[in-house]
């Protein structure tokens, strides 16, 4: 390894990756409780409504942000306090500007507002409210990490995530009344949009120049295709789940989206790991040491699968017991459609999307999200038609391999590191066959012995009996 590498790796990057995800999980663990709450508190119909707006705002932000903040991650690191002030005063601009566009959108002032969203009409100017605040706040999910504050991040995604799901649960158990808890958003969303502001004045401060036109077109040059490329890749995600709003009731759509929720568990490590490991991996591409930046994210790619794949094994083999548990039976439909995603979620611990883009290949990313969404679209549509909700996923699990496939060979071209050197390929192919060693031993054992127990034992059982299995020979030699 280089002198460069070298002093990389002293920086302890395993531990800020673990702290925030630490903070990550926290915050997507209180994402995970809050259905458990509101199912119980809410009708079927208004729950439908809660989980479509959800979807509604995550669709927005894939496209409004047009990844400005994750940017940053490019531009602060190798900048001066001035520049690096104007890169987010820039940015912060941006995003109020598309905050704003996105509130018209989804507004039902809109005439063109899709029909899909039309229940949601009735609340009027609370759903667009909150848009555009929260497409102005989300900046503060990335500028501490960026700028290697992982406390300060840590501080403020904990009290935000605490403050929302107590006003949320609070509210949901009072009235059960949609109206009310958009107000308690929007109240939440307020306190976030304050503390970034706080935030910026208090590190960066207020001072002139605001905004430079050359600065700026240099951002979108750089940002542009990259933001086109990860609306694509999160519209490719999430078309499945309009896909099933589109066809079925709230109902079931409501059960679908449940299972589209055990995507978080992925996010809750490829994000942190990625968050911690990417300034460092930026400075060792701005040094021309593409080898080592490689193997920095073969490195973090190896410790999501390290705890990533069990995870995913234990959810399969007991999707049926989680979902009737956690989200109640009224629900169990999703159980079918959670182990297609299962299969799917599998590729996404080969996390690759940080070297495309500090490889410039932003315009390659775009045309391949924007294939391969052209193909997972009509897949999603045509099982939902024929096979049902389960098939309504389809879609994106076939995107994801056909996309993966894809971004290996054209790193390899680029980078000179051909595919069976880019990733840990022994280490994660162990971790998988062990997950499903030990998800099947698991299953039968508890469908042998503790068939008519509770569901709480059935999963208890189940989780000792994987954890025996697949410890002993993983975690040790991952350490």
């Amino acid at each position: 390894m280089s002198a460069a590498a070298k002093a990389i790796a002293a920086q302890g990057l395993a531990r800020r990756a673990f702290s925030l995800g630490a903070v990550k999980a926290f915050d997507n663990a209180l994402q995970f409780l809050l259905p458990v709450v509101l199912v119980r508190c809410l009708d079927a119909h208004t729950f439908g409504e809660y989980r479509l707006f959800w979807l509604a705002v995550g669709t927005v932000m894939a496209l409004a942000t047009l990844s400005m903040p994750g940017a940053l991650y490019y531009f602060l690191p190798r900048s001066d306090a001035a520049r690096r002030r104007l890169y987010i005063h820039q940015t912060l601009a941006f995003l109020a500007c598309t905050g704003l566009a996105s509130a018209f959108i989804v507004s039902p002032f809109n005439p063109w507002m899709p029909g899909t969203l039309a229940p949601l009409a009735k609340y009027g100017v609370l759903m667009p409210a909150f848009v555009a605040l929260w497409v102005t706040s989300v900046l503060l999910d990335f500028l501490p990490t960026v700028e290697e504050r992982i406390p300060l991040q840590a501080y403020a995604n904990i009290s935000l995530a605490l403050a929302r799901a107590a006003l949320v649960a609070g509210g949901a158990w009072a009235t059960g009344d949609m109206a009310v808890i958009l107000w308690l958003l929007l109240a939440t969303v307020l306190l976030k949009l304050a503390l970034l502001l706080a935030y910026i004045g208090r590190f960066h401060g207020w001072g002139r120049p605001w905004f430079k036109p050359a600065v700026f077109g240099e951002q979108i040059r750089y940002t542009a295709p990259f933001g086109l490329s990860s609306a694509c890749y999160v519209l490719r995600s999430q078309a499945d789940q309009w896909v099933a709003a589109t066809l079925f009731t709230l109902h079931s759509f409501a059960s679908f989206s449940i299972a589209a929720i055990l995507g978080q568990l992925v996010n809750i490590f490829r994000t942190s790991v990625v968050e911690a490991f990417m300034p460092s991996m930026s400075r060792l591409e701005a040094a021309g040491e593409l080898k080592s930046m490689m193997e920095m994210n073969s490195r973090a790619n190896a410790m999501v699968g390290m705890l990533l794949m069990p995870m995913l094994g234990f959810v399969f083999a007991f999707a049926g017991e989680i979902v009737s548990l956690v989200y109640t039976s009224a629900y169990v439909d999703a159980a079918a459609v959670m182990r297609v995603y299962v299969i799917g979620l599998m590729a996404l611990v080969v996390e690759l999307s940080s070297v495309l883009q500090l490889l410039r290949q932003g315009l390659f990313s775009l045309g391949i999200n924007l294939a391969v969404l052209a193909v997972s679209v009509p897949l999603s549509w045509a099982g939902g038609l024929h096979l049902g909700l389960a098939g309504a996923a389809a879609g994106s699990v076939s995107a994801l391999y056909l996309d993966r496939l894809i971004v290996l060979r054209r790193i390899a071209a680029i980078s000179g590191v051909p595919v069976r050197a880019q990733q840990h390929w022994r280490e994660l192919a162990r971790y998988l066959v062990w997950s499903a060693l030990a998800a099947a031993a698991a299953w039968l054992v508890v469908h042998a012995l503790f068939g008519e127990s509770a569901l709480v034992v059935r999963l208890g059982i189940g989780f000792m009996v994987m954890a025996l299995v697949y410890a002993p020979a993983n975690l040790r030699r991952g350490a």
